[in-house]
């Protein structure tokens, strides 16, 4: 039976990257849909103040994405996850090593960006397909169409790219709708993918501290998440591993 640990009010499922390969191709054998997110500190705090969110997340099953999350889990539960299973990394090991042959729906990212995506991601010759893409940028007047898209499209896989909250809130809502086995939540796996977005390089990933690469990058638009989300992430998890302390023995009389 797999484990789990709950950081900040969020299940995590804890397993090694090739478990959780497994994990996800499961799904498509007992024919049940799984809502998958990657959570890291931001999608902590998100949550943390956010009840919707909180409650949707705990809908989905949950990977660890990031150093935070991994040192929230040594706080509290004295034990770093596995592996670092955060979504841009992921999805393409996934695709890679996946038994089973998908049609892929991508969503989100700006006009263009999920199609140069899907042919970075599904290339001539891979064994899976191209169901459909769309741009993250649609009203909700749109939204009909484009779920009817995914439907037509018999995607086996939809990897949503919307940013948290609103790609988990938009995979809670619309889920059933999709008729799709499992749907992902990626974040800015189009953008990386697509060239759109340089990542960091190799020994900045292999120390874990890309986050301050797209700050130095991106400080106006991430300052604000990285410099004082982390201060708030640290000290939730502070206030998470005192509340999870078995309270102290009440003295007994002599």
């Amino acid at each position: 039976m797999s484990e789990s640990r709950t950081l900040l009010g969020v299940d995590f499922e804890v397993c090694a990257r090739n478990e959780a390969v497994a994990r996800i191709d499961r799904a498509f054998v007992d024919r049940q849909q799984l809502k998958l997110a990657f959570a890291n500190a931001h999608t902590l705090n998100l949550a943390s103040e956010r009840q919707d969110f909180r409650n949707a997340l705990s809908r989905f099953l949950v990977f660890n994405d990031g150093l935070g999350v991994d040192l929230a889990s040594q706080i509290k539960f004295g034990a770093f996850f596995p592996e670092n299973l955060n979504g841009t990394d992921f999805v393409p090991h996934y695709l890679s090593t996946t038994r089973q042959p998908l049609r892929i729906f991508f969503l989100g990212g700006a006009p263009g960006v999920a199609e140069a995506a899907a042919n970075r991601l599904v290339p001539p010759g891979s064994r899976h397909d191209i169901a459909g893409c769309h741009h993250g940028y649609f009203d909700a007047g749109s939204a009909d169409g484009v779920l009817a898209g995914i439907r037509r499209s018999q995607a086996d896989l939809v990897l949503v790219a919307m940013g948290n909250p609103l790609q988990e809130l938009w995979i809670d809502r619309h889920a059933e709708a999709t008729s799709a086995p499992v749907l992902m939540g990626v974040g800015a796996l189009f953008d990386f993918a697509s060239g759109r977005l340089p990542r960091a390089p190799g020994w900045v990933r292999a120390g874990r501290v890309e986050w301050l690469y797209r700050l130095a990058r991106e400080p106006r638009r991430l300052g604000g998440r990285y410099i004082v989300g982390n201060w708030k992430f640290l000290r939730r998890v502070a206030r998470d591993r005192a509340s999870a302390a078995p309270a102290p023995s009440a003295p007994t009389g002599v």
